[in-house]
């Protein structure tokens, strides 16, 4: 029997190895045994890029990747300087709005969700606004599957001496992210989706210098990073842990380095994700973005022409495959599809030849 596979960008279709480490024994995040594992998901995390010999520390606290981002924004994004936001999606406007909620000082560029970040604007805001000390971007804007030029922005962000905080939600573990950058100050993730964990452990991986100089903006006590990085030196948190995730992601991060790490992994996802591209292209179904502006792993395609997504959704379904709609204005024009999770060749075969039959085209 052909298992259910889900395309959509998170959660993750899991390997049967992370799964099994779901069945370990109970264990109470207070007990000494829970405070190692969490010293070794921490570590394992802070060396997926090196992050570590950057002075970046992985702050882990349990929620979804949402909650790390705003964990990161209630933590650091400055009471009275100006935040920038640059977005070109539903993630980074869902960013503008943590700002606005917390009444802390913001100003937005914004581009459409079909093209990449207007750097331009970003660097005029920075020539006319002196306010503003602190930028925030999404690497990998799942709306689209674009892949956002975040070298670009941070070299930016150096020029003009600003911090940038990134949302690497759908792009830690399998896109390139370059902790030695002088103004990266904090990334903030989740053990789902690219390390192929379960949902449940958020982590945002802060720079350790910039906690130790500057105070917490947090004007809440549960997102509070520094809380966290206080008590989390022995491995405790100040609030329960979602205990058996930690489980997970201890073995999903054994397993990415066992298949040789975020590079491999990255890899593999354009692998399988060029593989739908070119059928989806064969049967008249065209990519929403330039090829080159998609990440390695999602791709939004437009709705064949005759077809509503419920009805593609729901033929996909019952041959054991999930996909995505589109967001917001994208949601009656497109559909996504994500190659992340445990996926083989012979379950691409299988969507290909789904695909193939419904005639899309």
């Amino acid at each position: 029997m052909n298992r259910t596979l889900l395309l959509n960008p998170g959660p993750v279709t899991l390997s049967k190895r992370v799964r099994q480490a779901l069945l370990r024994e109970d264990v109470c995040h207070r007990e000494p045994e829970f405070a190692q594992l969490v010293l070794g998901v921490k570590a394992a995390l802070a060396q997926v890029y090196g992050a570590d010999q950057a002075g970046f520390e992985a702050v882990v606290l349990t929620g979804s990747g949402t909650c790390a981002v705003e964990a990161m924004i209630s933590s650091l994004a400055p009471r009275e300087a100006a935040t920038l936001v640059v977005s070109n999606g539903v993630y980074g406007e869902r960013i503008a709005n943590m700002l606005r909620i917390r009444d802390r000082p913001l100003v937005e560029v914004r581009a459409e969700w079909t093209n990449p970040m207007d750097l331009g604007a970003v660097e005029e805001a920075f020539g006319t606004d002196p306010d503003i000390s602190h930028v925030v971007a999404v690497h990998n804007e799942t709306t689209t599957g674009r892949l956002n030029d975040i070298q670009a922005l941070a070299d930016l962000c150096r020029r003009y001496e600003k911090w940038l905080m990134l949302d690497v939600v759908s792009s830690f573990g399998a896109e390139a992210i370059d902790f030695k950058h002088p103004s990266l100050l904090a990334a903030g993730s989740t053990g789902n989706k690219c390390l192929h964990g379960i949902v449940g452990v958020a982590f945002v991986m802060v720079r350790r210098s910039y906690m130790a100089s500057f105070p917490s903006q947090a004007d809440s006590m549960y997102l509070d990073l520094y809380g966290y990085q206080d008590v989390q030196q022995s491995g405790f948190s100040p609030f329960t842990q979602a205990t058996h995730a930690f489980f997970a992601l201890e073995e999903a991060l054994a397993e990415l380095g066992e298949q040789g790490g975020w590079l491999a992994r990255r890899e593999r996802y354009r692998q399988l994700s060029q593989r739908l591209r070119q059928a989806l292209a064969g049967f008249g179904t065209q990519l929403l973005l330039d090829e080159a502006a998609c990440s390695s792993m999602i791709s939004s395609f437009a709705l064949p022409e005759g077809w509503a997504f419920d009805r593609l959704h729901e033929r996909l379904r019952q041959a054991g495959f999930v996909i995505y709609a589109g967001q917001g204005s994208l949601f009656d024009s497109t559909f996504r599809i994500s190659t992340m999770g445990d996926i083989g060749d012979d379950d691409m075969d299988r969507l290909i030849d789904v695909l193939a039959s419904l005639h899309i085209s």
